[in-house]
């Protein structure tokens, strides 16, 4: 497959898994749209012509021309300036690695990842809290998160893999959005009764038993194993953590327990304040499920070899 008939593939994907909803989706596209617009000609020539068509800034082809046959790739979670080196390595000693893919972002998808952030509001919103106090707790975290990412040397990576013509893309926010559906649906079909049930349940993955097995495995950091799970909000995607004052909305909303992937410690302690529990499943685990999911539906679609590397294992959900 070409590398752009796999990136389009994706983000198709992504969308398709979002929790908004692809009619939301459409919307946020319809917006962006209008206002390139209405925009000066001298203002469009800033405006990256993806964010037209794909609602995740964060998932980009960061090198190549979208033209090349994909038949190899190396996949991990953080791939950068090491990474790439290890492709072309890897291709001087025979094993020709065709594309890069990395989760997190890198390159001009890390520069502004922080706009994926605005998606929280309409999914807390399906989860009861009031648009308006969701949308207002929000602008403040991402402008938070957009001045700690201001001052990184976003494009060390990508210029690796210019200089080396290592072809590198990144699926971040698409992956997420799969692993928070699966899990989602999982746990409202199997209706845990407690916080051990949710335990068992995430145990069994084969993602979350591998990293159990590496002292990495989900764990319960609010609450006990006899406390009852209640309504569960499984918070995996949008970019990175919300407004730490949004727990107490939460909470009158009737969410009982969140499985998330990391908690910071500011924000632990307002979930404990309105003694909401809190199930860390595992950050590189999860971001394990959503890319094993994603590279599931490439499968389907085409012949590639996979080679993991960067904290990536490779399970496949495809049916034989």
């Amino acid at each position: 497959m070409k590398l752009k008939q796999l990136y389009d593939l994706v983000v198709a994907r992504g969308i398709e898994a979002d929790p908004r909803g692809r009619k939301e989706v459409g919307k946020v596209l319809d917006r962006k749209n209008k206002q390139f617009k209405d925009m000066k000609k001298e203002e469009r020539e800033f405006i990256d012509p993806e964010n037209l068509i794909n609602p995740y800034t964060d998932t980009r082809i960061l090198h190549g021309t979208g033209k090349e046959e994909i038949k190899t790739v190396l996949v991990g979670i953080d791939m950068e300036l090491g990474e790439i080196l290890i492709a072309d390595r890897l291709s001087e000693k025979g094993q020709k690695i065709d594309l890069v893919i990395g989760h997190h972002p890198e390159g001009k998808a890390l520069a502004n990842f922080y706009e994926v952030m605005n998606m929280q509001s309409d999914i807390l919103r399906k989860f009861g809290v009031p648009v308006n106090i969701a949308e207002s707790l929000l602008e403040g975290r991402i402008r938070e998160v957009e001045r700690g990412i201001s001052p990184i040397n976003h494009r060390r990576a990508s210029d690796a893999a210019r200089l080396l013509n290592v072809p590198f893309m990144c699926v971040h926010t698409p992956a997420d959005n799969m692993v928070t559906r699966f899990l989602q649906t999982m746990l409202d079909r199997k209706k845990p009764d407690t916080l051990g049930d949710v335990m068992k349940i995430l145990r069994n993955i084969p993602e979350y038993h591998d990293a159990a097995m590496n002292n990495a495995g989900p764990r319960i950091l609010l609450g006990s194993p006899q406390r009852s799970a209640g309504r569960i909000f499984v918070e995996m995607t949008g970019g990175t953590g919300g407004a730490k004052e949004i727990f107490q909305s939460l909470a009158s909303s009737g969410v009982n327990t969140i499985v998330g992937m990391h908690l910071g410690e500011e924000h632990r302690k307002e979930a404990e304040k309105y003694h909401i529990n809190v199930v860390i499943a595992g950050h590189i685990s999860s971001d394990n499920i959503g890319m094993n999911l994603i590279l599931d539906e490439v499968l389907k679609k085409g012949k590639l070899k996979i080679i993991p590397c960067s904290g990536f294992w490779r399970y496949s959900r495809i049916k034989k």
